[in-house]
């Protein structure tokens, strides 16, 4: 009978010791995420769902070329574009991009309708519901994918697990890509970067935010692909020039792998210990505790933000892929953004008052005090704030429309007269 008992009572023993050692080291929280990781990998399916339906992959095939007829387009007349989207969520910077550019093309006289896209079986209602609440400036139609398209001039796939339906559906509309990421790099090697990957060889026209992503779209897949520069929005992000600053502010996205967010923990830890009189600042997700003194914000909104921006110093932004968009909103309100040094990075911001470092602990924390020691710091916010004063959201969406039209009007003169597409999907 002692033997039946032996076992468990070692284990208990070893499970106790590790919580011990887990408490010492990272307090309450860190055992309490140690526990919630154990019963998340007993209940969690042996196999995650993919973000795409099934059916929309094996509908697919890349090999076989295919193009798209598109309702006819006269000279400088209104467009029909159809954007298919995954639910939005509060925050995500994507989409806040996406609605930015929808909506200028609704002030232009254009016709956009908006697409849900949800492989969980979410209700397209209460979608579409949240995202007018959180986009109250689109007036356009909601509905769902999974149901089909109605015919336009463009179909606009904004994410990968989209670009699926917008291929396999038989709706009319020539097919584009607003592509605001290298999305196999948000995965491991797998299935899911690999159907990721292979939305860049199905023929759309892409339309990239920032010259970075084109290059790369062009010469490593041979599309069609034109750039926006990010824009700032100066009705919120601005350099009001209130009060003294005396913080600094990190973009912290824990769920976010590609945001770096254990990075930036270590880089604030060392710059914490450097200096102690400086106030830290995280924002994006409620954190709770870490092994320095901050003020966790959590999730806010826009104005402020800018209020934080404008009492801080420096601001930490860090991106393994293209770049957010934090430090053009930073530059707005004064505050010199330290970003990790990759090419992707300078080649979209392109602006001399960034500060990059290489992604290491101690190169971070060097380059955050390098802004604090800084002798005329209200004149290096002014010159900042100046520097991103003439870019909008207003010519990035002109942009869009412009390639948009300018793709729809090629594609139309270079179709031989009385085509129409054939192919069965």
């Amino acid at each position: 009978m002692s033997n039946a008992f032996e076992q468990p009572r070692v284990e208990v023993t070893r499970r106790y010791r590790q919580a011990r050692r887990l408490f010492a080291e990272h307090g309450r929280q860190g055992v309490g995420n140690w526990l919630r990781r154990a019963l998340a990998s007993r209940l969690a399916p042996f196999v995650e769902p993919l973000d795409v339906r099934p059916a929309d992959v094996l509908a697919v095939d890349t090999r076989v070329p295919r193009c798209w007829s598109s309702l006819p387009l006269s000279g400088k007349g209104q467009m029909v574009i159809n954007w298919i989207i995954v639910p939005p969520s509060a925050g995500s910077g994507g989409h806040t991009t996406m609605f930015r550019l929808i909506e200028h093309l609704e002030r232009s006289g254009h016709i956009c309708r908006v697409y849900l896209y949800d492989v969980y079986g979410g209700d397209a209602d209460y979608y579409g519901a949240r995202t007018r609440k959180l986009f109250p400036g689109f007036a356009g139609e909601i509905n769902d994918a999974i149901r089909g398209m109605a015919d336009a001039h463009a179909v606009v796939a904004t994410a990968w697990p989209t670009a699926y339906p917008a291929y396999r559906d038989p709706c009319v509309g020539k097919r584009f890509y607003l592509v605001q990421d290298f999305e196999p790099w948000f995965h491991p090697l797998s299935a899911r970067s690999e159907l990721a990957e292979q939305t860049y060889r199905m023929g759309f026209h892409a339309i990239t935010a920032g010259r970075f992503l084109a290059a790369k779209l062009s010469a490593e897949y041979g599309m069609t692909a034109d750039a926006f520069d990010f824009g700032c929005d100066r009705a919120y992000h601005l350099l009001k020039g209130e009060g003294k600053r005396d913080g600094i502010v990190f973009y912290a996205r824990p769920e976010a792998p590609r945001r770096a967010f254990e990075l930036g923990v270590m880089a604030l830890q060392l710059f914490a210990e450097r200096h102690p009189h400086i106030t830290i600042h995280l924002y994006g997700k409620r954190i709770g505790r870490l092994p320095f003194a901050f003020v966790d914000h959590g999730l806010l909104r826009p104005n402020e933000l800018n209020r934080i921006y404008n009492h801080c110093l420096a601001g930490l932004s860090l991106s393994m892929t293209n770049v957010s968009l934090v430090p053009h909103e930073m530059l707005s309100a004064g505050c010199i953004p330290v970003v990790n040094d990759a090419e992707h990075n300078r080649i979209v911001l392109d602006n001399r008052f960034v500060s990059y470092a290489r992604p290491t602990p101690h190169a971070l924390a060097d380059a955050l005090g390098a802004i604090v020691a800084t002798p005329d710091l209200a004149g290096l916010a002014a010159s900042a704030s100046d520097s991103v004063s003439s870019v909008s959201w207003e010519e990035a969406g002109r942009t869009v429309e412009r390639s948009i039209r300018h793709s729809l009007q090629q594609s139309a003169s270079s179709a031989p007269r009385g085509h129409k597409e054939t192919v069965q999907i």
